[in-house]
């Protein structure tokens, strides 16, 4: 029963809910009345259906009551039965008052239905319309498609004609010949900066042409013509341009650099032009160019070496100026006779010649000869020598340089086209050269031309001129056998002299040696800029050959004081001179000084004591020409003396020798040092010896005795070994 009231409750609620729902869509948003909720949610429950089951019922009837408006019905107590009562009532209510409104709005019903007819046969219009319509935008779709490929086809051609018209308007303007360039070639001087450009376009022109007529364009047939006849008119206003320069090489007294110049202003653009279009014309040019060039450079150079040896030194060496010559009054070698510095130079000194090396003097101006005529000044065969080839080497190197840009070559073409110009002034130069040395006989100035050659080929590789290695290659296989020759020679005149031939002996320092110094300390001085091994060979065999004849001339002297004093005499000078030019750890200045010091501690060791120091004083400066040596010598001589004497009072002072009579006739040191105090060398130099009171010479422990550390350093000085530490000796009353 329960059951069946509660499924009874549930239609009633459920028929009120779709009761309100018809309200709502009558009414409107406004017809709704309050406390209408959600209908209830009754699933899948089918009351009309035979094949009713409970237990879905009780399920449905289950989820009813949890409904919120279910719940508050039975929590008040409400009758059911009499609210579904009241429910249909009011339903009826609400339907007649439904059917009212529809009656009252039955015109409205009617209009709206009339009207609705009308929008029917509108839409159906429509329908007609758009019917049509789709099918006409069926149709102009197709037609778009195919505006589309249309479109397509058109673009291709469009970009083909595009790049057609571009290859044919390049084309057309390569071929076609305007006014402007007929005029500037025809016309125009070639100097012009419009026939430049103009040249430029006809040069492009014509190379187009020449490359359409390769593709077998027929179109060029038309300007060929034309472009022939203007480039013939230009190739014939250059070369006239070109000649016209190249002549102008050939005037006297012509500065050959200024058309040079103008030739490189235009060189990109005539010789260029030539070239590509009219190599007969270029090679013509060329050959030109080299011809007049060539004889130029030789008729200059010719000209300028004539006169340039016209200003040499009147007096040069000869075959019989050599080290071991005799010196004559023909020949004063050593200048005895002091000649013109103008008119007279030296053989073996080196002077102020070594500055033709010096970087100041290598790059200066070259000599003018007539002013130098006028002046009457007259220079060594190295400095005609410096001037000519400095004069070589910078118009070769321009040369050189304006042929590889002006004719655009490199490498051995520029090589063989520079030699084609320079060649002839080349050869000329070699054999003047070589035959000068052929007569050639200065040592000092054939070495001093090799060492010019060595830097004017480094000044040349600096600026990146390789073609004048084979010439400087040249020039030292002529100088350096020629100085070796002549090295050689005096070494043998050297070698050969005979000392009994050469007149009276003296103690003096030797003319021969005196040369040897010179011109020794010349080529050191000189080789120590770039040394040479060869060089250096050969002065160790001139040394040993002057050396050799030292001894020689050594042995002519009957005494052996004499010998001394000569070798003394000549080994110094050799050293002094040496000093002043060579390094000092040279072999050459150490070799003479030891022997200078090996002579010196002979001599001092055989000079014979004789009955006076004053005798011995003047003896020795009598001997040696240099006074300091003198002077050397003398205080050498005085110290052994007093050595020698000290060391015999000592030995006398022994037990076994107080009782000899002897003992008697000494002398007191004391009184010896007096005596030789007279004979003290005064001189205020280092090498002449101390100028102190004389009891400086004592050796130490005597009552005024000489420092020990200062009595060795003299006998080291003089190479002789040191004495013990002496006593003072016993007074001889």
């Amino acid at each position: 029963m329960a059951a069946a009231a509660t499924m009874a409750a549930a239609a009633r609620e459920l028929v009120l809910r779709s009761g309100a729902s018809d309200m709502e869509e009558e009414e409107g948003p406004l017809g709704g009345g309050p406390g209408l909720q959600e209908p209830l949610q009754l699933g899948e429950l089918d009351l009309t259906s035979d094949e009713f089951i409970l237990d879905e019922v009780d399920v449905h009837i289950q989820a009813n009551l949890e409904d919120e408006l279910v719940k508050e019905a039975l929590k008040t107590g409400v009758d059911l039965r009499h609210y579904s009562k009241q429910v249909e009532l009011e339903l009826q209510q609400i339907e007649q008052k439904s059917i009212r409104d529809y009656i009252q709005e039955s015109e409205n019903i009617a209009s709206l239905h009339n009207q609705i007819t009308a929008c029917d046969a509108v839409l159906e219009r429509m329908e007609q319309m758009l019917g049509a319509f789709q099918s006409d935008l069926s149709s102009i779709s197709s037609e778009i498609r195919t505006l589309q490929e249309q479109s397509g086809a058109m673009n291709i051609r469009l970009r083909n004609r595009q790049a057609v018209r571009g290859k044919l308007g390049e084309l057309v303007d390569g071929l076609v010949v305007p006014s402007a360039l007929v005029t500037a070639i025809l016309e125009a001087p070639v100097t012009e900066p419009r026939f430049l450009e103009q040249l430029q376009e006809l040069d492009a022109k014509a190379a187009a042409v020449r490359e359409q007529e390769a593709r077998g364009t027929a179109a060029c047939a038309d300007v060929r013509g034309v472009l022939d006849r203007l480039r013939v008119k230009a190739v014939t206003k250059i070369r006239e341009f070109i000649l016209q320069k190249i002549y102008s090489f050939r005037k006297p007294m012509t500065n050959y650099q200024i058309p040079q110049t103008a030739l490189l202003k235009y060189r990109w653009f005539f010789y260029q032009f030539l070239l590509g279009n009219e190599r007969a014309t270029a090679k013509e040019v060329r050959d030109e160019y080299v011809e007049t060039l060539s004889k130029m450079y030789l008729s200059y150079y010719r000209s300028y070496l004539g006169r340039l040896m016209k200003v040499q030194y009147e007096e040069v060496a000869e075959k019989d100026d050599l080290m071991g010559v005799e010196d004559t009054a023909k020949k004063d070698i050593l200048q005895l006779r002091t000649p013109s510095l103008r008119s007279r130079n030296t053989i073996f000194t080196l002077g102020t010649r070594g500055s033709v090396i010096s970087p100041t003097e290598l790059e200066a101006p070259i000599l003018v000869p007539h002013t130098a005529q006028r002046g009457e000044q007259r220079y060594p065969f190295e400095a005609l020598f410096r001037s000519q080839h400095y004069a070589l080497l910078d118009n070769s190197c321009r040369e050189y340089l304006f042929i590889c840009e002006f004719f655009v070559v490199s490498g051995p073409a520029a090589h063989d086209l520079f030699h084609a110009v320079m060649g002839r002034t080349l050869s000329m130069t070699l054999k003047h050269l070589e035959s000068y040395l052929a007569d050639c006989y200065d040592a000092i100035a054939v070495f001093l031309c090799i060492h010019i050659v060595l830097r004017f080929r480094n000044i040349a590789a600096k600026r990146d001129v390789p073609a004048l290695d084979r010439y400087w290659e040249q020039v030292l296989a002529l100088l350096w056998p020629r100085f070796e020759l002549i090295l050689e020679m005096n070494v043998q005149s050297v070698r050969s002299t005979d000392p009994q031939r050469l007149g009276g002996l003296d103690t003096r320092p030797h003319y021969i040696t005196r040369r040897y110094a010179e011109f020794s300390s010349a080529l050191v001085s000189i080789n120590q800029t770039i040394p040479n091994e060869r060089t250096m060979q050969l002065l160790g065999q001139l040394q040993v050959e002057v050396e050799n004849f030292v001894l020689r001339v050594a042995a002519e002297f009957s005494s052996r004081k004499e010998q001394l004093v000569f070798l003394i005499n000549n080994y110094d000078m050799m050293l002094g001179v040496l000093m002043e030019r060579a390094a000092d750890d040279s072999k050459e200045v150490e070799s003479f000084q030891q022997l200078l010091n090996a002579r010196t501690q002979e001599f001092i060791e055989e000079l014979s004591w004789k009955s006076s120091v004053e005798s011995l004083s003047q003896d020795v400066m009598r001997s040696f020409t240099n006074f300091r040596n003198g002077t050397s010598i003398i205080q050498g001589a005085l110290t052994q003396l007093i050595q020698l004497y000290h060391r015999f009072h000592r030995v006398l002072s022994q037990p076994q020798l107080r009782a000899l009579p002897a003992r008697a006739e000494l002398i007191n040191i004391h009184h010896l040092m007096v005596e030789l105090k007279k004979h003290k060398p005064t001189s205020d130099t280092p090498d002449a010896g101390a100028t102190g009171p004389p009891h400086e010479l004592l050796p130490s422990g005597s009552p005024s005795g000489l420092p020990l550390a200062r009595r060795n350093l003299r006998m080291q000085a003089l190479d002789m070994p040191h004495p013990p530490s002496p006593q003072a000796p016993a007074s001889s009353g």
